[in-house]
C-alpha cells in the first residue's frame, strides 16, 4: 500500500515539473528567435544606411564642379537644375556668363545644329574667355561665319563625357580636328590651356565645361 502511495506521489510530481520545464523551454526559445530577429533587422538598418550613404556618395560625385559655378543661378532656368531641363544651347542662353558664347552661336547658324543633336559634349568658353581676343580680331572672326563656325564646332566632341573620361583624353571634334584633355579630381585643362571653370553641367542633350579661354582649331 505505501509503496502504491509513493509511486503515485512521484507521477504526480513528474507531471506538475514537465510543464515547468517545457515553460522554461519555450520562453528560451523566443528569447533567442527574439535577439535572432532583433540582431536581423538591425543588419538590415545597417545595410540600408550603407546603401543610403553610397547613394548620397555617389550623387554628389555626379554634381557640377569648379570656382566659377558659384556664380551660376540658384534658380529658374539659368541654374543648374534649370538648364538640365533644356537643350544646350536653349541652357546656354539662360547663363548670363555665355552670353557672349551665344550670340557667336547665333550668328553661325549653330542654335538648332546645337539643340537637335544627342549625347554630346560643348566646351563653352565664357565672356572673359571671349575677351581674351582682342577686340579687333574677335570682331572679324565675329563677322566670318565660316571661320566662326569652324571654331564653335572645334568646342563639340560627339559623345558625352563624364569628368573622369576627361584625365587622360583625346577627342575628335565636330570641326574634324581633335582637342586634348587633361587633369583629375575637379582640376581639368583643355589643350594645355584652357582651363575647366565649371565643370560636369547637365543639359537636356549636353554635358558641358565652361572654360577660361577659347579654343583655335590647329588649322
Amino acid at each position: 500500500m505505501n509503496t502504491r502511495i509513493r509511486r503515485t506521489a512521484v507521477t504526480l510530481a513528474a507531471a506538475a515539473v514537465l510543464p515547468l520545464a517545457l515553460s522554461a523551454c519555450s520562453d528560451s526559445g523566443s528569447d533567442s528567435a527574439s535577439s535572432e530577429t532583433s540582431s536581423k533587422a538591425s543588419a538590415s538598418a545597417s545595410t540600408s544606411d550603407d546603401g543610403m550613404a553610397g547613394s548620397e556618395s555617389g550623387s554628389s560625385a555626379d554634381e557640377p564642379f569648379g570656382e566659377a559655378c558659384s556664380a551660376v543661378p540658384k534658380t529658374g532656368a539659368g541654374s543648374f537644375d534649370g538648364m538640365a531641363q533644356d537643350p544646350v544651347a536653349t541652357a546656354a542662353s539662360n547663363n548670363p556668363a555665355l552670353s557672349t558664347l551665344v550670340s557667336a552661336v547665333k550668328k553661325a547658324g549653330l542654335v538648332d545644329t546645337l539643340n537637335n543633336a544627342e549625347n554630346i559634349t560643348v566646351f563653352a568658353p565664357t565672356n572673359d574667355a571671349f575677351a581674351k581676343i582682342p577686340k579687333a580680331t574677335l570682331d572679324k572672326v565675329l563677322d566670318d561665319k565660316e571661320q566662326l563656325t569652324k571654331i564653335l564646332t572645334y568646342h563639340v566632341v560627339g559623345q558625352k563625357l563624364a569628368p573622369k573620361d576627361l584625365e587622360n583624353g583625346s577627342f575628335e571634334t565636330l570641326e574634324k580636328s581633335k582637342l586634348t584633355t587633361s587633369g583629375s579630381g575637379e582640376s581639368y585643362t583643355v589643350n594645355d590651356s584652357a582651363k575647366v571653370v565649371c565643370g560636369n553641367v547637365k543639359t537636356a542633350n549636353a554635358n558641358v565645361y565652361i572654360i577660361d579661354s577659347v579654343l583655335m582649331p590647329s588649322s
